[in-house]
């Protein structure tokens, strides 16, 4: 009787192990193309990822690099005072888009252009992303807020 009672907590022991990690298997599939992971311009100028990849990029828009082109189709440079990136973006940009604003987009690189998805710009005077002000930090360009 008590072989039986050892043998059936076995079971179920290792019938939770395969159900925990069958599930952990199937969350990390689910959540594959969910997860963008955040470059800096100068990350992306020293290592270019796939044009297949999916990323956010961050930085302050180059201020003279923003062209309304014919249609939606708006081209800019976004940089982090260490590189630069070209992006094209079609749509309509948020209100709060401007040159030597904070930004940030997601996307992918391909031919040396960023083809931005979306943009985000920041919503007030004092607000920037905080992966956009690590990488400022990082340059050393990155300037306190006047309060």
């Amino acid at each position: 009787m008590k072989n039986l009672k050892k043998q059936r907590r076995i079971q179920v022991i290792a019938v939770a192990a395969v159900a925990l990690i069958v599930a952990t298997a199937l969350i990390g599939y689910a959540m594959r193309d969910g997860i963008n992971y955040f470059r800096s311009p100068s990350q992306v100028a020293e290592a270019p990822p796939k044009p297949s990849e999916v990323f956010r990029i961050g930085g302050l828009v180059a201020e003279g690099s923003l062209e309304r082109g014919q249609g939606e189709t708006v081209r800019f440079a976004v940089t982090d005072g260490g590189a630069t990136v070209q992006v094209a973006y079609t749509g309509v940009l948020p209100d709060l888009f401007e040159e030597n604003q904070g930004m940030v987009g997601t996307g992918s690189y391909v031919n040396g252009v960023f083809e931005a998805t979306e943009i985000l710009a920041k919503h007030d005077e004092t607000y920037m992303p905080k992966e956009v002000m690590d990488a400022l930090k990082e340059q050393g360009v990155y300037q306190e807020p006047e309060t």
